[in-house]
């Protein structure tokens, strides 16, 4: 389908349009978001208020769908020496879905011991969610009760159960075990897969790909947050069925290590290459940034992605650019801003396809 530019000349609506906009949907509009790191939650946080009209009326039905290759930092350690899932990427997500009235819970779930024997370097969100894992013997039962403690609007699911790892195979010819090490590597990611290759998926995670309005990938890092997930078994067939609006948030700024020198069409390549043409659109940022920021990413060795619309529409994606970056000291995607557009592609979706024939909706 191609989207008609004028339902895309850039949202201007406040949230109480926004919402008038899903009032007027039959049924709540069901948004699956998949990733992982710091990238996803900023989706969730924009898109939670928009979860309720008033209390029992729900408007969006939201899903996260986290990676569970994590082995760095405090995660890294409690998969080593507890031998649990690494719980980080699903702490930020739950607490990206509390709402400003549960502050003192979120802050304590982020709160970092500074110093401690064996203390120093864990959230306790990560101790919370390790030791109700413990005390339930089951990690999704940890994950539900956990987002009751923060009253997450929301459900926040690991793409997988097992213990799984990244390996990567490097433009060099090495093959690299393990997420933090194929990141500080600094070579071309040539080809990744999950150990053991395509681990079951959690319970209801194709349940929810395949009820799907809108699924949203990223933003985030490609090889680490993003594919991990679609590399868990039946991830990547479920998103091929699927009748849902796919949506590549494109990331502001290339990842040393994963994706230096990388445009929109390279990221959208590597996917296909992996896991086979999946995405409807991606949504890349309309403006430039500020050329002091620039020159302070560029030391750090990451710099703007490009994008090429001739290209992404030669590997059959569309492209919707707008400016979704914050305005802030670091370059960052701006959470209101990244819902209005999620939910205006959603309603376009819905409206083209009311507009077909029940023939062509088949």
């Amino acid at each position: 389908m191609r989207l008609e530019e004028d339902l895309l000349r850039g949202p201007n609506e406040s949230r109480a349009d926004i919402g008038r906009g899903l009032l007027n949907m039959p049924q709540p509009l069901r948004v699956v978001c998949v990733g992982g790191g710091t990238g996803m939650p900023v989706v969730l946080r924009g898109l939670r208020p928009h979860t309720l009209a008033k209390p029992g009326e729900p408007l969006l039905q939201l899903t996260a769908i986290v990676t569970m290759a994590d082995d760095g930092g405090s995660s890294g350690r409690l998969r080593r020496e507890l031998d649990l899932l690494p719980p980080g990427d699903v702490r930020n997500c739950l607490v990206a879905l509390a709402g400003p009235r549960n502050r003192s819970i979120k802050d304590l779930f982020q709160f970092r011991f500074q110093r401690g024997v064996g203390l120093e370097g864990h959230t306790v969100g990560n101790l919370v969610i390790g030791a109700l894992s413990q005390l339930r013997g089951d990690f999704l039962d940890a994950v539900r009760v956990a987002g009751n403690l923060l009253g997450a609007r929301g459900r926040v699911l690991p793409s997988t159960l097992r213990r799984v790892q990244l390996v990567a195979d490097l433009d060099d010819g090495r093959r690299i075990v393990g997420e933090q090490a194929i990141t500080q590597a600094g070579r071309r990611i040539e080809r990744l897969v999950l150990d053991p290759p395509s681990p079951p998926p959690a319970p209801g995670v194709l349940t929810a790909i395949e009820l799907a309005d809108v699924v949203v990938l990223g933003p985030g890092s490609l090889y680490s947050s993003i594919l991990p997930n679609l590399l868990v078994g039946g991830v990547a067939e479920a998103l091929a069925r699927s009748r849902a609006l796919k949506v590549l948030v494109l990331n502001l700024m290339t990842q040393p290590g994963e994706t230096d020198g990388y445009g929109a069409a390279d990221h959208v390549q590597a996917l296909h290459e992996h896991v086979g043409p999946l995405l409807s659109c991606v949504l890349a940022h309309a403006g430039e940034h500020a050329p002091a920021q620039v020159a302070r990413y560029a030391k750090e060795g990451a710099h703007p992605v490009t994008v090429d619309g001739n290209r992404l529409e030669a590997l059959g994606v569309h492209l919707v650019q707008a400016d979704i970056a914050a305005r802030s000291a670091r370059v960052r995607h701006d959470a209101r801003k990244l819902a209005a557009w999620i939910l205006r592609l959603a309603q376009l979706k819905r409206a083209i396809a009311a507009r077909r024939s029940p023939d062509e909706r088949e």
